[in-house]
């Protein structure tokens, strides 16, 4: 009786492995790195870089531990390992000054910044077993608090209803003298009482969001369009929410490890990005983001002469196109990357070998598109990628025909590589409203030690106080339940590692939490052994039935807190996400080891055979 199953066994020693080997990276910690990524859309990190650093860290005599090139899905990086944080600032000063040489701030080819990495041998690595990443408050990192400048969302709605109602009472055919925009107020101006009073129930239902009243006098009639307070409030919302998306996509795709971002207030975002020690670097991945705008080349005599000489006329904005050509592009913007719904790179479908990247637009950048294209067949469109300030024509492709159906086609002079970067950085967005940074603080590494130290050493110090007291309350009954406590924090190290979870001091919390529940699991369990014994059951049979009706107890305790957990996963955010993914994976670990694991050493050494009396206290 009790005698212990094959397969119960394989699957016990298969948990005992997982937890050993899957866990075991978080002991070997964090070497200092300087990490190299591209800082334009048109630059990759190729693998060749390794080998101009590494020469260049030999030529100056710096020790590394290591140089790799690694390619994420988040795009692709070069880091190379110290084993001091002096040789990684050396370094970092070094490979900045050779591979930005002579580049103003603004114009740097490559982000240079220090970082942490995993010191874990390439072995572990190879079968992807790595360390937990460690939040803010315990890897130290950047944190910001950003203002967010909602007025000037509601300014550039505004422009945009402008520009929309100048479209639709063109395409009505209703006569104005020009439409104004004041401070929050779009303003169409008429000449006849007739016409205006025509065009107001038209606007009325065309421009819902906007409040149209009657103004002026005589010859001088107006119908001002003011948002109402309804329509602002969502602009606001929605210009917020663009905003963290465009942040939380941006610094996704430099490859800046677990970050946070999310909306404090109605107008602030946080942004905590660990592991990141160099603030300006930081500002550097907030403030990258790029957009798109078309605007119509001016190819007349006069621009081209103005070209001839090197300067520009009014009116007119001095752009270089790629390969160096100069081009004179009109300062009104046909259209903005906010039409953008989706950009994906691909082929030229003319020229299948040319690499191009394939837009999708909104339905109102649509129909502008089509009108733009109609009205200027024949005229060439230049197509900016605006980033960081600055832009640069990707490709001013002269108007074959009418381009209805929202779809747009970038292509020429790109080869496949920034084809998928011009795609992606698209896909990331621009701000919908500027931002300020009205709080910066850096934690530094030393005090998130200081964290981890004191939150592990309260979870072991609380083990060591569990397992004497089982031990010598249930004898060997209670050595089995350390055993087991044993393989649940194992295999609940061994879980957020291989699930790339983020730990934070919360988490450490729920830690603690999950060793209190595994904890009571076991004292159920051998509560019901004793019991059974004391109603005179046998050896053997008081194991299996205290086993067996202790599960139901155990399974409906687990399950009831389960719920909350899920609860507080999907509901909460930051430190309370952060508890109840720890938390989630604790209770199912700890049903495992309580349950299963520890009934299987007490079968391993107590079935198959006779026994007398239970160690069971």
């Amino acid at each position: 009786m009790n005698k212990l199953a094959w397969w119960r066994l394989v699957l016990m020693a298969v948990a005992l492995a997982f937890g050993l080997l899957y866990s075991l990276p978080n002991l070997f910690g964090e070497s200092p790195a300087v990490q190299v990524s591209t800082a334009k859309a048109t630059l990759k990190v190729q693998p060749d870089l390794v080998n101009q650093i590494e020469g260049l860290l030999a030529t100056n005599q710096l020790p590394h531990t290591g140089v790799s090139w690694e390619a994420t899905n988040t795009g692709n990086t070069v880091r190379a390992r110290f084993a001091s944080t002096d040789l990684q600032l050396k370094a970092k000063d070094l490979i900045e000054k050779s591979l930005n040489a002579g580049a103003k701030p603004e114009d740097a080819r490559y982000v240079v910044a220090p970082n942490l990495v995993s010191a874990s041998p390439a072995w572990l690595s190879a079968i992807r077993a790595l360390p937990m990443y460690l939040g803010l408050d315990l890897r130290g990192g950047v944190h910001f608090l950003l203002q967010v400048d909602l007025k000037t969302a509601l300014t550039k709605r505004l422009d945009a209803l402008q520009g929309e109602a100048r479209t639709f009472l063109r395409d009505k055919r209703i006569r104005h003298s020009g439409i104004d925009r004041q401070a929050d107020a779009v303003v169409v101006n008429f000449r006849e009482e007739a016409i205006r009073q025509a065009a107001l129930p038209l606007l009325t239902e065309q421009f819902a969001e906007l409040e149209w009243q009657p103004g002026g006098a005589a010859s001088s009639l107006t119908l001002s369009g003011r948002v109402t307070p309804v329509a602002a409030k969502r602009v606001q919302d929605l210009a917020l929410k663009q905003n963290i998306s465009t942040l939380a996509n941006r610094i996704n795709e430099l490859g800046v490890a677990e970050p946070i971002v999310q909306q404090q207030g109605s107008d602030r975002i946080v942004v905590q990005l660990p592991g990141v020690q160099d603030t300006a670097k930081a500002k550097d991945i907030l403030g990258r983001t790029a957009t798109l705008e078309v605007r119509m080349v001016d190819d007349s005599p006069e621009a081209q002469s103005a070209l001839a000489a090197g300067r520009s006329l009014p009116g007119l904005d001095l752009y270089q196109e790629r390969g160096g050509q100069a081009l004179l592009l009109k300062k009104e913007v046909v259209l903005t990357g906010e039409n953008l719904t989706d950009a994906q790179a691909g082929f030229d479908s003319q020229n299948p070998g040319e690499p191009a990247v394939h837009l999708t637009l909104d339905g109102k950048g649509a129909r502008i598109f089509r009108d733009v294209t109609r009205d200027n067949i024949g005229k060439r469109m230049a197509i900016l990628l605006v980033e960081k300030g600055r832009g640069e024509v990707v490709t001013a492709p002269v108007i074959r025909s009418e381009i209805p159906g929202g779809r747009v086609q970038i292509s020429g002079r790109m080869t496949t590589l920034e084809a998928a970067d011009t795609a992606l950085l698209l896909r990331a967005g621009s701000l919908a409203a500027p931002m300020d940074i009205i709080e910066e603080r850096l934690i530094g590494p030393s005090l998130g030690a200081e964290n981890i130290a004191k939150g592990f050493n309260s979870t072991l110090y609380g083990f060591v106080v569990i397992a004497i007291f089982m031990a010598a309350y249930y004898s060997l009954f209670g050595v089995v339940s350390v055993l087991a406590l044993t393989l649940n924090l194992l295999l609940l190290f061994a879980l957020l590692s291989l699930l790339q979870a983020t730990l934070t001091l919360p988490g450490i919390a729920a830690m603690a939490l999950t060793l209190g529940m595994a904890v009571d699991a076991n004292v159920l369990i051998n509560e019901r052994v004793r019991e059974e014994i004391r109603d005179g059951a046998t050896p053997q049979a008081a194991i299996a039935t205290g086993y067996d009706k202790a599960w139901a107890t155990i399974l409906d305790s687990n399950i009831t807190t389960l719920i909350a957990g899920v609860a507080l996963l999907i509901f909460g955010s930051g430190p309370v996400r952060g508890f109840a993914v720890v938390h989630v994976l604790g209770i199912l670990t700890s049903m495992f080891s309580a349950v299963f694991f520890s009934r299987g050493l007490v079968n391993l050494w107590y079935g198959g055979r006779r026994v007398k009396a239970l160690a069971v206290g």
